[in-house]
């Protein structure tokens, strides 16, 4: 019940783009804003990793974010299967938004629900939102 409301609240709260991969119904990349606004207002409900390599995690990283390097193939997805409840949506970010949609899909793969925020920590903070080190 509450994804469905999370997802309603999105929907209204933000528009939203198909991620563009080969499947593009398997994720949702949402813009800055409508990122921000769920991560605020889902409770306990998502999880947020930033899927960067831990050097650039260390050098700036949304707070409250977990780190699971997305180009460490032969252990993403044992990790993320590790850290990653799948009852909770998954929302996902690196610097520009490409990687992430690589992990995002592999995610959603496996049968979690996930966003991508559009731009990456990039765009986050151009828009002026805060990260921590």
């Amino acid at each position: 019940m509450k994804k469905l409301f999370l997802m309603m609240l999105l929907a209204a709260a933000v528009t939203v783009s198909r991620a563009q991969s080969g499947s593009n119904d398997q994720f949702m990349t949402i813009e800055v804003d409508g990122f921000h606004h769920t991560l605020e207002n889902s409770g306990d409900d998502c999880v947020l990793v930033d899927v960067r390599t831990p050097a650039e995690y260390k050098e700036s990283h949304l707070k409250g974010a977990i780190n699971i390097d997305v180009k460490d193939s032969l252990t993403f997805m044992k990790k993320a299967k590790e850290l990653l409840p799948k009852e909770k949506t998954v929302m996902v970010y690196c610097r520009t938004g490409h990687r992430s949609a690589m992990a995002a899909g592999k995610l959603a793969a496996e049968g979690y629900m996930v966003f991508n925020l559009e731009g990456g920590i990039t765009a986050w903070k151009e828009a002026g939102k805060e990260t921590v080190k």
